[in-house]
């Protein structure tokens, strides 16, 4: 599928373009920002809270979890940290915000896409910190970014806003297909930290 996605424009892409753009999109997507003229140069924090509903049918909302900071702690200190624990998240919000305007609107094809990407790994996220409690189950998700430039060398003549930017979207529902890929079944009891 990756030759096919690099290939010229030849007859099996032009008849199966869209199946290897959905294989491709948004896990393999090949770029070239970190030798771009001006590279990233802010500091983006992706947080996740989620509506759970538990075993009794109590429906409460969670607090925060800093996904950043979680996989920060991941890695740091590892020698040897995989690109999943790097660049997924990173990637994920970078990948919403190239195809969504400031009012969370997708702005191509491919906004749903990512929509659904950066939900399922929430879920995923939040599956893994046992949000909820042991046998909740998440309804609802709800994702905001701290975004704050990196200063500027202090030789450079160039001057950025030090003041976060917010940006809070509106709550996505959570369907069983985006708690599949490797979350526990609705109505599990394990826990996340059983599992491990």
């Amino acid at each position: 599928m990756v030759f096919l996605h690099v290939a010229p424009s030849n007859t099996v892409t032009k008849q199966h373009g869209q199946a290897i753009d959905e294989w491709i999109y948004p896990e393999f997507e090949q770029n070239w920002k970190l030798f771009a003229p001006n590279p990233l140069q802010q500091n983006i924090a992706v947080q996740v809270r989620a509506e759970v509903k538990s075993v009794d049918g109590a429906v409460r909302t969670t607090r925060w979890y800093d996904l950043s900071a979680l996989d920060g702690r991941a890695i740091d200190g590892n020698l040897l940290p995989s690109h999943t624990q790097q660049n997924e998240l990173r990637r994920a919000w970078d990948f919403f915000s190239a195809t969504h305007d400031n009012a969370n609107r997708p702005n191509g094809l491919r906004g749903d896409l990512s929509e659904r990407y950066l939900r399922r790994i929430a879920v995923l996220r939040l599956d893994r910190e046992g949000a909820g409690g042991r046998g909740a189950v998440v309804q609802q998700v709800q994702v905001r970014t701290r975004t704050t430039n990196v200063p500027p060398p202090q030789w450079s003549q160039e001057q950025v806003s030090d003041k976060p930017v917010l940006r809070q979207l509106p709550w996505w529902p959570v369907s069983d297909t985006d708690r599949a890929a490797g979350t526990r079944p609705v109505g599990s009891t394990e826990t996340a930290a059983s599992a491990r």
